[in-house]
């Protein structure tokens, strides 16, 4: 690893961060991850995993991207399912979510700004 360069695996890497791989809460702060600009998540979750609780954001603008499953997303504004490789949901500050894996799934999820 270099000061201004990383190269790694997203499993790996977001093992002690719950998959966030960019952000803020990336350590040492030097590190070329550490960032308030975005946070950048690798998540892996199994069939049947989810976040029941509605998680509200009123500041941050999330992208959550399909990799691969199926994955069920629940907005205040709507209830999306995320089939085909690449479909995606991107939402803005004030919208709450919860989610759950229908199937194994891989998503991507960067929100922005990174924030406290």
């Amino acid at each position: 690893m270099g000061t201004n360069w990383h190269s790694g695996n997203a499993s790996d890497d977001g093992q002690d961060t719950r998959g966030w791989l960019l952000g803020h809460f990336i350590d040492p702060p030097e590190d070329v991850r550490a960032t308030e600009a975005l946070e950048v998540k690798w998540g892996h979750h199994a069939s049947g995993e989810k976040r029941s609780g509605w998680t509200a954001d009123d500041q941050r603008t999330t992208l959550l991207l399909l990799v691969q499953g199926r994955f069920r997303l629940e907005l205040t504004e709507g209830s999306f399912t995320l089939e085909r490789q690449g479909d995606y949901v991107v939402w803005g500050p004030g919208i709450d979510h919860f989610w759950e894996a229908l199937t194994d799934s891989v998503v991507i999820t960067v929100r922005w700004p990174s924030s406290t």
